[in-house]
């Protein structure tokens, strides 16, 4: 007996409600994240840019009164006195060298530990300590070895000038406390990274290598047009991750330097704090953060155009 088919219309019907029951339940399941991202997130992020834009001290907080609206006068003072593009320019030189030699440390690491060592196991144990110390306490780790004349640092430089230098202050330096922060950052970075990189490597196809060293590829050979084609969807969320972390990154400097010494290490970051909860000028300190938040999304863009522009 012939089976009689369902209606045209009727089959439509269901195949658009059921899909309509799937758009409904996955909306569901978004929805709390989706009321956090609001709530946490994108509504502080339009308050600060609103508030940025007024002149908000301690007086509205305690009184509980609307700052004055005073366009881009936050703005153009910070720019005046130079606190903003000096402190652009700290933060620009810190997320390029930590950023540049986190990868090159990690790259290296990460290829030493890709050709199986003995105590392989043990080493990728251990060197992700570092990144499991909370931020402030690898700051202030590193603040004992950095410090003046008792700190680890200093034993080495007097060890190796053979006693000439018995005064060498890392921290205290216009020209050497930026790299004693960037050194620092490096050491709690390093592993996480290494572990990611090492993981991209490890995704990569033997045969495709076994077959490139049988028809004489070097070492560097396989490395450049092998592993790195492999690996750049890894590299490229590894960086990014790099990048945003080390734009924000307070903690280091406010335990090591605060920063100090004459403003040698004053980000982006240490300027934002500076300006909201010392000088309780809360609507300065938005507008640092919101000039931040553009430096920020705006390298992180151009990061990802040119590394697509590579790929294609």
């Amino acid at each position: 007996m012939r089976s009689s088919s369902p209606a045209p219309g009727r089959s439509l019907w269901n195949f658009h409600s059921r899909k309509r029951q799937d758009m409904l339940f996955c909306l569901g399941l978004l929805l709390p994240a989706i009321v956090l991202c609001v709530a946490f997130i994108l509504i502080p992020i339009v308050d600060s840019v609103a508030m940025s834009f007024t002149s908000y001290k301690i007086a509205n907080l305690t009184k509980n009164r609307p700052g004055d609206w005073n366009d881009f006068a936050n703005y153009t003072r910070l720019w005046k006195a130079g606190k903003l593009q000096s402190a652009i320019g700290i933060t620009g030189r810190f997320v390029l060298w930590t950023v540049g030699l986190t990868f090159v440390v990690s790259m290296a690491l990460a290829l030493i530990l890709n050709t199986d060592p003995r105590g392989a196991r043990f080493l990728r144990s251990v060197m992700m300590i570092p990144w499991v110390i909370p931020t402030v306490i690898a700051g202030l780790l590193w603040a004992w070895i950095y410090a003046n004349p008792y700190g680890l640092v200093q034993y080495l430089v007097n060890v190796f000038s053979g006693g000439r230098v018995t005064d060498f202050g890392m921290l205290n330096g216009k020209g050497t406390a930026l790299w004693g922060v960037i050194i620092a950052g490096l050491w709690k970075q390093v592993p996480l990274m290494t572990l990611l990189l090492l993981a991209g490597m490890q995704s990569v196809p033997d045969d495709i290598l076994e077959a490139a060293k049988i028809d004489g590829a070097g070492y560097f050979t396989r490395l450049i047009h092998i592993l790195i084609p492999y690996m750049r969807s890894v590299i490229a969320v590894s960086v990014s991750m790099c990048i945003i972390e080390n734009f924000k990154q307070y903690p280091l400097f406010a335990t090591l330097t605060n920063g100090g010494p004459v403003g040698a290490t004053t980000t982006l970051a240490v300027l934002s704090y500076d300006e909201a909860f010392v000088n309780n000028n809360y609507g300065s300190g938005a507008a640092v953060t919101t000039v931040w938040l553009l430096v920020m999304i705006v390298v992180v863009l151009i990061f990802n155009l040119i590394f697509k522009r590579e790929r294609k």
